[in-house]
């Protein structure tokens, strides 16, 4: 097989999985490790990958790269929408206690099925006790208030465009002052040594925030989510509970979940 013909290949894999190891790559293809680091220098210098620690990845999966939440609410909604339907489950149907809902394009398909669960659950037994859910979302806020059953709080702050949601020192503040029952997390990255990530440093310090204030923390991440590393960790593995997934993760990172006592659950 000519280089340019394997380096093809090489590239449609990690497009397909997101990343690739030096070894598994070696071994797909016959080749000394040091074949396949010569391989993936060209394909770097050519832009069709980016190199990290042990192998390659896609080159969308920069440190700083973040699409807008108008974006990624279009994007892989099918497995977006199993996950939410996994994180509904953990809330009470009984619509007592607290909950927090991050921002993100997840969390969002989860505040609408809880929507559209509370109206449904209203119009048969009528005025109930309600459940108090905290979000620094502004699109989350806008679906969920007046809705009967939900008692909504919305944390202020300096609003980010990009993801429509309130960050800043207030915000932080505001946060470690409460104690939600359950914090449903979104995040840009769970990997297995750098833990839970996003690329903005004030959004960082938010969900940072979150994770410390709450009594249970349940990350929501698809699968384009595993093994990826963006600039500021905000969390490391054993400060969560439960990962919601839509994909089996890597050995590597189902190894670290497993040592930090993370239940997994593939929805």
């Amino acid at each position: 097989m000519f280089a340019e013909e394997r380096q093809q290949l090489i590239v449609g894999l990690i497009t397909a999985s997101g990343r690739a190891s030096v070894t598994d790559l070696a071994e797909r293809f016959s080749i000394t490790t040091e074949t396949v680091r010569r391989d993936l220098a060209a394909l770097e210098a050519a832009g069709s990958v980016r190199r990290v620690h042990g192998g390659a990845v896609s080159p969308d999966r920069f440190s700083t790269n973040e699409e807008s939440i108008l974006v990624r609410t279009d994007q892989r909604q099918p497995e977006k929408t199993r996950i939410a339907e996994a994180a509904l489950a953990l809330i009470p149907q009984d619509r007592t206690g607290s909950i927090l809902i991050d921002a993100g394009s997840t969390t969002e398909s989860l505040a609408e099925l809880l929507a559209a669960r509370t109206a449904a659950t209203a119009a048969i037994s009528g005025p109930a006790a309600e459940l108090v859910v905290i979000t620094h979302s502004l699109p989350i806020a806008a679906r969920l208030s007046g809705e009967p059953g939900i008692a909504l709080h919305l944390l202020g702050g300096k609003v980010r465009g990009l993801t429509q949601a309130a960050v800043g020192q207030s915000t932080v503040e505001a946060a470690r002052r409460i104690r939600p029952d359950i914090a449903f997390i979104g995040t840009n990255g769970i990997h297995a040594a750098f833990g839970l990530s996003t690329p903005d440093p004030e959004e960082a310090a938010v969900k940072a925030a979150f994770v410390q204030s709450a009594r249970r923390i349940v990350v929501l991440a698809d699968a384009s989510k595993l093994d990826a590393e963006t600039l500021v960790q905000f969390a490391s593995l054993k400060d969560l509970d439960t990962l919601i997934t839509d994909t089996k993760p890597s050995q590597d990172l189902a190894d670290a979940l497993a040592d930090a006592g993370v239940e997994v659950v593939v929805a």
